[in-house]
């Protein structure tokens, strides 16, 4: 693969990630570009297919498996599936920006593991468990059993956080946001 630089922003969902990659994104517009995963669940809200995610079937997406159309992909829930299709890096550097990545935990070691020095892997870690089940059950895009689920997974996912280059504290949105502006500064200057 053509060299060029990757942001891996891990998190369990609810801990803030996907608003800090957007600021990041605002902020660092001619540096970086999203990565845009591929999934076979349905859109939430809002969500935009080919903007948030490529919303494929599953049919699709074992097909693209098959044809080793993925540098990643994992069922991150029985029957759902995510990953990133080898296009969309080639897609950013060919038009010179660095990768950012809003991905789960397993995803982000998977991606750290394929590009190394190149890339650089980010735990956004939620103050705790509780305010982690807070922020997902006022989110309002899941159901009582989804955040449950989503909560036991976590516990999993914040054993992982010592698997990844730092870890980026998300107890204030603001200071995080602040804190991760000067990882991405001193990783792009990095030769």
């Amino acid at each position: 693969m053509k060299k060029g630089k990757l942001f891996i922003f891990s998190a369990p969902s609810g801990a803030g990630k996907t608003t800090i990659v957007k600021h990041l994104l605002n902020k660092f517009n001619q540096e970086l570009s999203f990565s845009i995963s591929a999934t076979t669940r349905p859109p939430r809200g809002q969500e935009v297919d080919g903007r948030d995610y490529y919303f494929i079937s599953k049919e699709a997406f074992q097909e693209k498996i098959k044809n080793k159309e993925f540098v990643e992909y994992e069922e991150v829930y029985n029957g759902i599936y995510y990953g990133t299709l080898q296009s969309e890096i080639h897609r950013i550097w060919d038009d010179g920006k660095s990768v950012v990545f809003d991905i789960d935990v397993v995803g982000g070691r998977n991606l750290k593991g394929i590009f190394q020095n190149q890339a650089l892997a980010i735990f956004v870690q939620p103050p705790s468990l509780e305010e982690l089940e807070r922020r997902l059950s006022t989110r309002g895009t899941d159901s009582i059993e989804k955040v449950k689920e989503r909560i036991e997974k976590a516990e999993y996912e914040l054993d992982q956080a010592k698997f990844f280059d730092t870890i980026l504290l998300n107890d204030n949105l603001p200071e995080a946001c602040q804190q991760a502006e000067r990882l991405i500064e001193g990783f792009l200057k990095k030769e």
